[in-house]
């Protein structure tokens, strides 16, 4: 398999499926690249097409009632979104912004639906993974609910470590936490609560900060507090 398309053997409705298969499915995708905060796709717009991270990062939010952003979820390489709309056929349900600059690679409607017939396994592979999808947002509505603003703050960091964190013998580091505003965004609270739990979770020894860069020094335990 080529080095420009392996990428696809990471996309988790993929990742099953024979190289050739993979190989057919590169050619019938494109390939965009993304400036930093650039808008990759806009709710209510229609839905033409699933998008697949080659490498950079996104944000995924939505508008609430009184025009302010609730960010869902933070995606990085190997992610994918655009999954509901090009199912249904109706609009998109949020707006997606590049985080930094970024590659997608974007396969068509009517490609993908064909590809679905095809291949029986990547339908079953994007069923487990929206399923997980909404057992996690399940989990993060009750915690965000329940909790007092340090186990909604950990919730988010939670999140975002299973989203984009890389974790070695124990310890998940995350090498760009989002802006203290955009954790705020997530967790229903204020950038200042971010900033002074943040601080206390660095002061009780469950995290290193530095610069951007976020250590959860033991995740396990970390989980286990504020799950």
């Amino acid at each position: 398999m080529s080095s420009s398309t392996d990428f696809l053997m990471y996309v988790p409705i993929f990742s099953e499926l024979p190289m050739e298969t993979i190989e057919s499915i590169a050619k019938v995708g494109t390939r965009r690249t993304y400036k930093k905060d650039n808008l990759i796709l806009m709710e209510e717009d229609s839905g033409g097409a699933l998008f697949v991270i080659v490498y950079g990062k996104v944000k995924v939010s939505r508008s609430s009632g009184d025009g302010k952003e609730v960010i869902l979820s933070i995606l990085g390489e190997s992610d994918f979104f655009g999954e509901m709309a090009l199912l249904d056929g109706q609009s998109r349900s949020a707006n997606v912004v590049a985080l930094e600059d970024s590659e997608l690679f974007i396969i068509r409607r009517e490609d993908f639906l064909n590809l679905l017939k095809q291949h029986p396994e990547v339908a079953i592979s994007l069923l487990q993974e929206l399923t997980q999808r909404l057992r996690t947002a399940d989990m993060k509505i009750k915690s965000l609910t329940l909790k007092d603003a340090e186990g909604k703050v950990a919730t988010v960091i939670l999140q975002i470590a299973d989203d984009i964190g890389k974790i070695k013998q124990g310890v998940v580091e995350i090498e760009k936490l989002p802006l203290q505003q955009d954790l705020a965004s997530m967790a229903g609270t204020s950038r200042e609560t971010i900033s002074r739990t943040l601080h206390s979770f660095a002061k009780k020894g469950l995290v290193e900060i530095e610069g951007s860069k976020l250590r959860i020094l033991n995740y396990e335990k970390f989980k286990e507090l504020y799950s």
